[in-house]
């Protein structure tokens, strides 16, 4: 059955071909983005023209472009089924090296912005009884890097919600699921879109050649991994149709989705998993 389907951070990468992918398997697609009278007018315009794609301005640092864009959406369509909470921003530097403030950005975008949107459907979600929401986080975000801790953190702040609101909805018949990718050649990783890096210059100086070093050999790793495993965004999009076309009640919490883990990224959800019930049984027993 057609769902309809709200997508945010459309305008690029990730974004844009699961709006793509859901409108040519015959889904009603709600495509949110920034600027889309301005900055990404072609790019909105593009999307527009496909077949059941609405765009709609959404910027998930705003409460009220929010809760307009899913109003708007309500108001056409009479329901959202799924919310794909895509919107996010990248960013790499010391820890000691990001500004409070600069964090705060990451998190406003990143995490934040699921609370938002979530907050948002859900009314018109409970009062169906029925739902699903589907949030990209990273292949790392169970754990954590050198030079990413802060990206890092605010995407494992969203694994958290992922499946601590899991029980809360399940009587609401609310799935919940967590996409992992790993490093994939989006506009977030080829330096096409600006990432909310370390901003304290004079603190990196400090840490001196040595941490340049082990930066820029952290980076040729992730990248070189890229180039090697032909990492294709678009089976991030493929991904999202087939989560969307399980049946309810059958789909994962987690679906990592990262060629270059070759199943380390299954094994640590496996056993994250087992861990956790062990844990609970100490609990509730």
């Amino acid at each position: 059955m057609a769902q309809v389907i709200l997508i945010t951070g459309t305008s690029t990468g990730f974004g844009k071909l699961m709006t793509q992918t859901l409108s040519a398997a015959g889904h009603t697609v709600v495509a949110g983005m920034r600027g889309s009278t301005g900055k990404n007018a072609a790019v909105a315009r593009e999307l527009a023209a496909l077949p059941q794609v609405d765009v709609v301005e959404l910027d998930v640092t705003g409460d009220e472009s929010v809760q307009q864009a899913v109003a708007q959406a309500l108001a056409k369509h009479g329901r959202i089924d799924v919310l794909v909470n895509n919107a996010g921003v990248a960013g790499y530097g010391l820890v000691e090296a990001y500004s409070i403030d600069r964090v705060r950005e990451m998190f406003e975008v990143n995490f934040y912005g699921v609370l938002r949107t979530y907050q948002a459907v859900l009314p018109a979600m409970r009062q169906a009884r029925q739902g699903l929401v589907i949030n990209l986080t990273s292949g790392a975000s169970g754990h954590t890097l050198a030079f990413m801790a802060p990206y890092l953190a605010s995407k494992f702040a969203v694994e958290s919600i992922t499946e601590g609101i899991q029980e809360e909805l399940r009587d609401y018949n609310i799935e919940n699921v967590s996409i992992q990718p790993g490093v994939y050649p989006t506009e977030m990783n080829n330096g096409a879109k600006t990432g909310i890096n370390a901003d304290r210059a004079d603190i990196a100086a400090e840490y001196g050649e040595a941490a340049v070093q082990k930066f820029n050999q952290f980076g040729a790793g992730l990248f070189g991994k890229m180039a090697a495993f032909n990492m294709d965004p678009q089976v991030i999009a493929d991904g999202v149709l087939e989560l969307v076309n399980m049946a309810p009640g059958t789909r994962p919490l987690r679906l990592p989705l990262d060629a270059v883990a070759e199943g380390t990224d299954k094994e640590f959800i496996e056993a994250r998993a087992a861990i956790k019930a062990r844990w609970l049984e100490k609990y509730t027993a």
